[in-house]
């Protein structure tokens, strides 16, 4: 999982906050590449390979390269429509305000779900990959510890500087490049090898089955969620027109062929589908790197997932308690409770404690794969609006318009709808469920929605910028 937080709401449309400040333009391309690889993160897939190897029947390369596809052309639309709305920078402003703010409400409504379920799922993972290290305290009471140091961190307001980032990303890359040179040292020692060994992780006849290569498809979208906070940067993008689109798209690919060869090296290590079905998906790549260089490589991997993880939980909490205090502010939630600010950290502690609570509920009710799904349902939707707010500005609405402005967009609204279907039968309904349970809430908020529930100040470039 991405320690990027999920295809963002931005609090401050939600909040409907005032003027806003201009920021320097300092960042060049390449700053916007390494933040980008720095969000999603290089072990991306590392803590979702159990999930893909056993939804998709062990083609875990073809569905993390077919979702880079969707992905992709979504990028092109985030790209495009940062350009036109330097300052918004969400999936939520684009949809409001190219299509209409009932659209755009439902698309953030379906993103909070995301905010609230990554601590969820990253509590499970962390805390059966401590339970891994030391089995004597059992999964449950890591589970505990894990929401209390994230909440108590995050009451305190303490958060990774970039210095930070870049250190954990550089031993991140050493851990992968380990991990790499283990596998190939045992690939090349280990021969001969049976007829399909090297194309057996792309493509598997005896396991292969379109239903289920679309779902893992469907769940491998979670490889490259946060690609989207690049557009959270357009204020200070150099170019921003050029370099936000150019960078978002970059990062996919980079994240894209890094995730390709890491999941591609680990099945050569690992017993094909069914035989090689994991029991326990939260701790499935620190299993192969066991088997490929024994225990010091198990507790490495193992050790990279989970303060991956913590840090990706972490700040998805805090990222979901900014949208609560935001709907608290701008009284689309209980204002008293949740619009509130701890008045020397200035920290949304209640809706820190909020998200802390769901998180460990959560983590004790939750199937993790229906979790993975359930994130990817409101990913996919979000993805979908902003193809189809990408389309209507440059296809529809622009002045000379061009296959560049209608095909990109079109096709990326069509295969996140297909992708989007094939999530199971459960995370439709589920999701559903939670999206129509927003739309009664949001009817019942603006009396049929003759009024919005949120405002904001459009700004926008115009297109010769």
């Amino acid at each position: 999982m991405a320690a990027g937080q999920p295809a963002s709401v931005s609090v401050a449309a939600l909040a409907g906050t005032g003027g806003q400040v201009s920021l320097r333009r300092a960042l060049s391309l390449r700053d916007l590449v390494l933040f980008g690889l720095v969000t999603i993160q290089l072990t991306a897939p590392m803590p979702i390979y159990g999930a893909l190897y056993n939804s998709s029947n062990g083609h875990t390369v073809a569905v993390v390269l077919l979702s880079m596809v969707a992905v992709l052309l979504t990028a092109i639309g985030y790209g495009r429509m940062a350009a036109a709305y330097p300052s918004a920078g969400s999936a939520f402003s684009y949809v409001a305000q190219e299509i209409h703010p009932t659209a755009g409400y439902v698309t953030g409504w379906a993103l909070t779900m995301d905010y609230m379920l990554i601590p969820i799922l990253s509590t499970m993972i962390c805390s059966k990959q401590a339970a891994s290290f030391l089995p004597a305290i059992p999964s449950p009471v890591w589970a505990v510890l894990c929401v209390s140091l994230m909440t108590a961190l995050n009451l305190r307001g303490i958060q990774a500087s970039p210095r930070t980032n870049m250190v954990l990303a550089a031993v991140m890359a050493v851990v992968i490049a380990i991990f790499l040179f283990v596998v190939a040292k045992l690939v090349i020692t280990g021969g001969p090898h049976p007829a399909g060994f090297f194309t057996r992780p792309i493509y598997d006849p005896a396991s292969f089955s379109s239903a289920a290569l679309f779902n893992g498809t469907a769940i491998a979208v979670l490889t490259y969620l946060g690609f989207d906070a690049i557009s959270t940067l357009a204020e200070e993008v150099e170019n921003p027109r050029r370099n936000i689109l150019l960078a978002t798209v970059f990062s996919c690919l980079l994240i894209g062929g890094l995730s390709a060869l890491q999941v591609y090296a680990a099945q050569l290590v690992w017993p094909a589908f069914p035989q090689g079905r994991f029991a326990e998906v939260e701790t499935a790549f620190s299993q192969v790197a066991g088997r490929a260089g024994g225990p010091w490589l198990f507790t490495a991997v193992g050790a990279t997932v989970l303060v991956a993880t913590f840090g990706s939980g972490m700040g998805s909490q805090l990222g979901a308690a900014r949208v609560l205090f935001a709907m608290g502010r701008s009284g689309i939630l209980p204002g008293w409770f949740f619009g509130v600010l701890h008045p020397v950290r200035r920290v949304p502690h209640n809706s820190v404690l909020t998200i802390g609570g769901v998180a460990l509920v959560g983590a004790f009710t939750l199937n993790i794969d229906l979790g993975f799904e359930l994130v990817n349902f409101g990913a996919l939707l979000a993805f979908m609006g902003v193809n189809a707010a990408a389309f209507v500005r440059y296809g529809l609405r622009a002045q000379r318009k061009s296959i560049g402005g209608l095909v990109p967009p079109a096709l990326g609204m069509l295969v996140c709808a297909y992708l989007w279907i094939h999530l199971s039968r459960n995370a439709l309904i589920v999701g559903g469920l939670w999206t129509v349970a927003g739309i009664i809430f949001g009817a019942w908020r603006t009396r049929g929605f003759r009024r919005d529930l949120v405002t904001f100040e459009a700004k926008t470039e115009p297109e010769s910028a």
